[in-house]
């Protein structure tokens, strides 16, 4: 029986849905998960009242002491002394919520100690399943534009992500998420040394910057953890923007010239 709906048109519209992280149907109807977490923030920002003695006023509950989760994470950080340590104190971490949603830790591919160190932003699909950073289409696309100017994931550049963990249906990091996987992330810096750093999309310029605003600050040498720092389009960006390339290509070249100029 005809529907109505052109086939190819739905095949178009699955596709921009996958492009954007839907890959998952767990309901029979849509939710707006925007809406739940608004509602969420806003009751989470109400005081609890208490119930009143006999005849007394409502009185605001004490909000239950818990350990602070972004100093748990500073310290199994700085416990570790190696790479491999490291990753040991991220998969035992428990904090994170994160953890509980993801198929797989995300820590790391490429050369550790190479002169080029990438920082994404946080596993999507692929990457959860792999269990490693870029390997979807935007891992693809990245390894392109790294062929470009001559370097590569197997011998020349250490890549990973700020959070570890794929964030449910590829929304972006929460600030407290961010702000609790950060020592691990610079922990991570500081172990793989790398000469310089690329910041990939504004998840990554907020965790190592403190900004956001990719196309204001991609281009723009700055210092992060010490050490020379580029920001640069993501290439999940650039594959919905392919405008955007030519900037893209130009970052390239900046990168490709600072490593000469470095020696």
């Amino acid at each position: 029986m005809d529907s109505g709906i052109d086939w190819h048109w739905a095949r178009a519209a699955l596709d921009w849905q996958l492009e954007l992280g839907a890959d998952e149907a767990i309901g029979e109807a849509p939710v707006d998960r925007f809406a739940l977490e608004a509602a969420e923030q806003a009751a989470r920002a109400q005081p609890a009242v208490a119930q009143p003695e006999r005849g007394g006023a409502p009185a605001p509950m004490a909000a239950p002491v818990g350990p602070d989760a972004v100093q748990l994470a500073t310290e199994a950080a700085k416990a570790a002394g190696s790479l491999e340590a490291l990753r040991a104190s991220m998969e035992a971490f428990e904090e994170c919520e994160l953890k509980r949603g993801a198929r797989n830790l995300v820590f790391s591919d490429g050369v550790a100690g190479a002169r080029v160190m990438i920082v994404g932003e946080a596993p999507g699909r692929e990457e959860d399943l792999q269990g490693k950073p870029f390997v979807g289409r935007a891992g693809q696309l990245l390894d392109r534009m790294l062929a470009a100017i001559g370097l590569n994931r197997a011998s020349t550049v250490y890549i990973t992500n700020v959070l570890p963990w794929r964030p449910p249906q590829n929304r972006d990091p929460r600030p407290d998420e961010i702000a609790m996987m950060k020592p691990f992330l610079v922990r991570h810096i500081e172990l793989a040394d790398p000469d310089l750093l690329v910041i990939m999309g504004n998840i990554s310029c907020d965790a190592l910057l403190g900004k956001r605003g990719i196309t204001r600050l991609r281009g723009k040498w700055a210092e992060a953890e010490g050490r020379p720092a580029i920001p640069m389009f993501h290439p999940a960006y650039l594959l919905r923007q392919p405008a955007m390339k030519r900037e893209a290509w130009a970052d390239l070249l900046e990168l490709q010239a600072r490593l000469k100029a470095l020696g």
